[in-house]
């Protein structure tokens, strides 16, 4: 029996489309065990068929053929306290349960890098499974040689990290749709700055600068209409006290970072936002996917 705890991811965290992502304290639990059969056995947020077509069997075979290897027959154990398509990485989290599990099975021939630039491949973008593999906050990039580049900075302690979760799903294909095709030179400017501005607040540990940063043109303002009050609740968030805003990923989620004392009222407003059927997250940033 193997068993990989996985985080929650918050990517784009503003301007920093599919570069930019914060691991979280809620963990997706995957047990495996070797079987005659395929087997997908699933509790948790949402509802996903079991069937082997799952997301961590996609993971777990490509580990296998990447190092030259057939994929056994294996049964997966899923206890899932992600939602699903809200923005929270729950797809990025699956796929490295099985390729994180298949590596381990082989003796680390990728290790957590080649988890990483696998992933990533899968994915598309490395914005999600960056924070999960390696914890903390990422910047990721495509590198010279067509993969991915990707370094973590630790998220202050004092940081809190609130995050209101609507009842509906907005599918990441839906999110992208509504995108244009181009943008403008002064859009791109501000966007390279403000991405800049992230790092430097993480890494200076200074909340100071999250306002600035984490103003976007890029992709919030086209999503807008697809999350009713996503525009007045961020800025309920800053007039209460709130060092940043933003759409969690894709949305419909918004992510708020504040401090203690701004906290209690950062909650009421997105439990505002999310209504009684929704929810509202209160969680530290968490650590790389963890093998036991």
């Amino acid at each position: 029996m193997i068993q990989v705890r996985v985080p929650a991811t918050s990517a784009n965290l503003g301007p920093g489309f599919d570069c930019l992502g914060i691991a979280l304290d809620l963990e997706l639990s995957v047990v495996m065990t070797p079987s005659a059969y395929d087997h997908f056995r699933y509790t948790g947020e949402g509802m996903i068929p079991e069937t082997s077509d799952n997301l961590i069997h996609v993971g777990f075979r490509e580990a296998f053929r990447r190092s030259g290897n057939s994929f056994p027959r294996a049964t997966f154990t899923v206890d899932n306290p992600i939602p699903l398509a809200r923005g929270l990485g729950s797809s990025s989290a699956a796929l490295i349960a099985g390729a994180a599990v298949a590596d381990h099975m082989l003796g680390n021939p990728l290790g957590r890098e080649g988890v990483f630039q696998l992933t990533a491949e899968l994915e598309g973008h490395p914005d999600n499974v960056a924070p999960a593999t390696f914890g903390g906050f990422t910047v990721s990039t495509r590198n010279s040689e067509n993969g991915y580049l990707s370094r973590s900075l630790s998220i202050p302690a004092n940081w809190r990290l609130l995050f209101g979760v609507p009842a509906f799903e907005l599918a990441t294909t839906k999110a992208r749709e509504v995108l244009p095709d181009k943008y403008n030179r002064n859009t791109t400017v501000l966007t390279a700055g403000r991405v800049a501005l992230w790092t430097l607040a993480v890494a200076e540990e200074d909340p100071s600068l999250l306002r600035t940063a984490s103003q976007d043109d890029l992709h919030e303002p086209y999503r807008e209409s697809l999350i009713p009050g996503f525009m007045q609740t961020k800025q309920k968030l800053y007039d209460h006290g709130a060092y940043a805003a933003f759409l969690s990923g894709g949305g419909p989620s918004i992510g708020a970072i504040c401090d203690d004392s701004t906290a209690p009222e950062c909650k009421s407003i997105l439990n505002d936002f999310v209504g009684s059927t929704g929810q509202v997250f209160d969680l530290t940033a968490g650590t790389g996917y963890r093998i036991t």
